[in-house]
């Protein structure tokens, strides 16, 4: 699969690469269904044991492509984002991510559900929801809480400031900061040991880790529902408008 999204296999490692990077990686619609398309496969494939994310070498992911949600603001709302998020929940396969530049809104959310993250200095985790007018998804506002703390995810999921990849470390969401022209290759090495480890014993202890995936299924129920009321609220929409107002 190329394009947008291009996935490789490398041995025993899937690598799902946001490719986009003429508009910073942001998500479309299409670009949604590629990554689940990839990850179900995955699940089913005995080749594979572990999944690498990866982004451009300046930027990992913008978020979703407002031009996509400000359709769905107009009523034409679209599953493929929420179906990616749930298949992150649900993917039996461990997850590691690459992360240079941006990450922001589900780049960052998408780290959550991720079981080792590699960030390269300079890179900048945000989740700037509340300022289009929306509130988080991807049952971050149960995960991030849990990883973080309150303070740390409240300064971050509501206030909207951004983490560095030093205070993102420190914060519990990223396992190893190096520098940017090293951070593929330490996350591929981590995908590879990773992969290495007995499989079933790793599948037991991976799941008894992340808990019942029912719990942040039905977060992210929850989240959906408010989120698709705001989406199509008067304040995202003047959000969405100044937004598209600066880009002219």
């Amino acid at each position: 699969m190329t394009g947008t999204v291009a996935v490789t296999d490398d041995g025993a490692v899937r690598t799902i690469r946001i490719n986009r990077p003429e508009k910073k990686n942001a998500l479309t619609l299409a670009m949604y269904a590629g990554m689940t398309e990839a990850l179900h496969e995955t699940d089913k494939s005995h080749a594979i044991r572990c999944i690498m994310f990866a982004g451009a070498p300046d930027v990992f992911c913008a978020g979703n492509d407002l031009a996509d949600f400000m359709k769905a603001a107009d009523g034409g709302l679209d599953t493929r984002a929420h179906e990616f998020i749930t298949t992150l929940a649900r993917v039996a396969k461990p997850m590691v991510a690459a992360v240079n530049g941006a990450a922001v809104g589900l780049g960052t959310t998408m780290l959550l559900h991720c079981d080792h993250v590699v960030a390269g200095r300079g890179a900048s985790l945000s989740t700037p929801f509340l300022k289009l007018g929306l509130i988080p998804e991807a049952a971050s506002t149960l995960l991030a809480p849990m990883r973080m703390g309150h303070a740390r995810a409240f300064a971050l999921l509501a206030m909207g400031r951004p983490l560095s990849a030093e205070d993102a470390k420190a914060a519990g969401l990223v396992n190893a900061v190096v520098d940017p022209a090293e951070v593929e290759a330490v996350a591929l090495q981590a995908a590879r040991d990773i992969a290495a480890l007995p499989a079933r014993a790793l599948a037991v202890t991976r799941a008894l880790m992340r808990g019942p995936v029912e719990t942040i299924l039905k977060r992210m129920e929850t989240e959906s529902g408010h989120y698709k009321d705001f989406l199509q609220s008067d304040e995202a929409r003047a959000a969405f408008q100044a937004f598209f107002a600066r880009k002219k």
